[in-house]
């Protein structure tokens, strides 16, 4: 079954497309990439061997084209395609397109992303693998379930509740209802959404697990019957059901807990004949009861945390896999990690304004760099603009360290060394974060930043004028330059963050 694979068309842009055409550099594989208007001088269009342009800005003419997509292939020669994430990463009829044109999707097939993709049947797998489910309804409840149905249903699973979109993620169309008499609101506001977000108003509802911790298991199943899980990932800091921060090991998970996690994942896997890399999510409660919540069929944007942990490159092995490699890693040690690794998703959103997304031209950027760090995870440059139109995930920052407090530390000290200028960035809101000492003690669940933001209280993240760093690089300069006495001996004060800035500016 294994098969030679020469040219990948990697069907997406930014940081996940750069991540990609490394991996198939470093494995000998020629890689295309596609762009639209606004991406002709992105990141990922340089690094690629080749380049088409496939369409205007809006994603619905570019990057979601399916037929523009496989035009390309069949223009460059490609014989694989990897689809990253978002855009058509979990969309079975691009992963059955792909097949049609004899084309690798190197990633599951198209019957478990069905499968897998409808909230409803991945929870009814779940299920018949023996694996716990929120309580909460079976059967998808489509717009001819009249409210008062959902009502007698909503009754029955208990409350608070949540009603979710069938098709959906990523927070879309999903509404909390605490009382009965809220429910027929919630109810047309999340088909609404449903609607026009996933093209399908089928909405299920299942029990609100109060205060959560959201973890989830990494797989990686091959063509031939194996399965392999990997240690946890703690995702409970979200902002809007989006995950912002990831850390690997979870600092509440035991071996034991560990196992048993595993286990459930590799069992649900198994039962859908899943191949390549993919994720199952869990909620894990106070008491230490965890619930299948769903199956992501792709990699994850938090892949990097577990690759620091484990030594396992994931991108690399879904190319193996797609070739039809067998899995030959050591499901102990996958199980074991080596340390602890954090990582931070940089977006340009503005923090002070409610996350509103920054677009604009990147100015200046100085990565971070130095032991530990892994910041090969960008998509932006001095001199690119980040566009309007796609999701403002400029970079993945992640850390590795022996220990969780030390990644942690490690982490705080490379966002003081992240430097972006022209566009505002979360990296502010990731200082004041990491310095929380409830997340600091771990002590975190999915509600964690909501909480955080409402005893905040509206208070600025920038605590300086942005045009400070300059200012004080200036005086730095200048007192170089008139060499001025020194002052009398004695204990200094420590540097504050600024001040390093500035000498690092002087230094330039």
């Amino acid at each position: 079954m294994h098969h030679t694979l020469t040219k990948v068309l990697v069907a997406n842009r930014g940081e996940i497309a750069v991540r990609i055409i490394r991996a198939c550099r470093e494995m000998n594989l020629r890689t295309v990439a596609v762009y639209s208007e606004c991406d002709r001088t992105a990141l990922h269009v340089r690094y690629a061997d080749e380049a088409y342009a496939i369409g205007a800005n809006a994603p619905r003419e570019s990057y979601l084209r399916i037929d523009k997509l496989l035009d390309v292939a069949r223009q460059s020669g490609a014989d694989a395609v990897h689809p990253g994430y978002g855009f058509l990463a979990e969309n079975a009829g691009f992963a059955r397109a792909c097949r049609d044109a004899g084309l690798t999707f190197i990633g599951p097939s198209p019957e478990a992303i069905d499968l897998m993709g409808s909230k409803t049947a991945a929870r009814a797998e779940a299920m018949a693998a023996g694996v716990p489910v929120v309580p909460g309804t079976k059967d998808p409840l489509g717009p001819d379930v009249a409210d008062a149905e959902v009502a007698r249903i909503a009754d029955e699973v208990g409350y608070p509740i949540l009603i979710k979109a069938v098709a959906g993620g990523g927070g879309k169309g999903m509404r909390t209802v605490t009382q009965a008499a809220d429910l027929p609101g919630a109810l047309r506001a999340a088909r609404s959404e449903a609607l026009s977000s996933f093209g399908d108003p089928a909405i299920y509802v299942e029990r609100r697990i109060m205060r959560p911790r959201h973890i989830e298991i990494q797989l990686l199943g091959d063509h031939h019957g194996t399965v392999v899980p990997f240690v946890e990932r703690e995702c409970s800091i979200q902002r809007r059901h989006q995950k912002v921060v990831e850390e690997s090991p979870s600092p509440v998970v035991t071996p034991e807990l560990r196992r048993r996690m595993a286990g459930a994942a590799a069992a649900v896997a198994r039962r859908v004949g899943y191949s390549n890399a993919g994720t199952i999510e869990f909620l894990l409660d106070e008491s230490g009861e965890f619930f299948f919540l769903e199956m992501n069929t792709r990699l994850q944007v938090e892949h990097p945390i577990t690759e620091l942990v484990t030594s396992t490159d994931l991108v690399h092995w879904q190319i193996r896999i797609a070739r039809g490699e067998r899995l030959d890693l050591d499901p102990g040690r996958m199980l074991s990690p080596v340390g602890h690794a954090i990582e931070c998703r940089i977006y340009a959103e503005d923090p002070d304004h409610d996350f509103l997304p920054s677009p604009g031209l990147v100015t200046a950027l100085r990565a971070p760099a130095g032991p530990g760090i892994r910041r090969d995870d960008g998509g932006a440059v001095a001199g690119v603009v980040v566009p309007v139109f796609y999701d403002p995930l400029l970079a993945k920052l992640a850390t590795w360290a022996e220990t969780r407090s030390m990644a942690i530390a490690r982490m705080a000290r490379a966002l003081d060394e992240y430097d972006v200028r022209g566009i505002k960035t979360t990296i502010p809101f990731f200082r004041w974060l990491l310095a929380d000492p409830d997340f600091l003690a771990g002590r975190i669940d999915t509600t964690f930043i909501d909480h955080a933001l409402a005893a905040r209280n509206g208070r600025p993240f920038l605590e300086v004028p942005e045009d400070a760093e300059d200012v004080a690089a200036v005086a730095v300069a200048l007192q170089a330059f008139t060499r001025k006495a020194p002052a009398a001996p004695g204990p200094a004060a420590p540097d504050s963050r600024w001040q390093r800035a500035a000498r690092t500016e002087a230094l330039r």
